[in-house]
């Protein structure tokens, strides 16, 4: 997971910051869209429980997290949270953003569907949210994960 400033313009809700969620098997990715760094916890926590009820993707229980060494992640909240549901907290070493290379990966992805979208139809910029979110949609339906002919979403 991995929280990103977005371009400057805020979204038309006054939103600023992606909050993004990968999973690592199939790479489907999950973007919340917060005002602040200090709402991730509680998007962090609905991840957790979105995860956890969609259908189709076998998933148990989170075992593992990966983010960086932001306050927003390295806090009591967190600890206490993952500590109550066995989450493994694992941090990336401190300006070495490859340990958390799938997130980062995908973070630029996205960024560069949503430019392409802004830029080809002339999109007003404070939409930026909503094209983000139509590039996350696109791409957890029609990348196919190596190895396999399924999709993020068929995962």
């Amino acid at each position: 997971m991995d929280l990103m400033r977005t371009i400057q313009t805020e979204s038309i809700n006054g939103k600023k910051y992606i909050f993004a969620c990968v999973d690592d098997f199939s790479r489907f990715t999950w973007v919340y869209f917060l005002r602040n760094k200090i709402e991730s916890f509680d998007y962090f926590k609905k991840n957790c429980n979105q995860v956890q009820k969609e259908k189709g993707l076998g998933i148990k229980k989170i075992c593992r997290i990966r983010s960086d060494h932001g306050t927003e992640f390295e806090n009591a909240k967190f600890s206490e949270f993952c500590d109550g549901l066995g989450i493994s907290h694992e941090f990336s070493a401190p300006r070495t953003p490859q340990q958390n290379g799938v997130v980062e990966r995908k973070n630029r992805v996205l960024q560069e569907m949503a430019r392409v979208m802004l830029n080809s139809k002339k999109v007003l910029r404070n939409l930026w949210a909503e094209v983000v979110n139509t590039a996350c949609y696109v791409s957890n339906r029609v990348f196919r994960r190596p190895g396999t002919k399924q999709t993020s979403y068929e995962i």
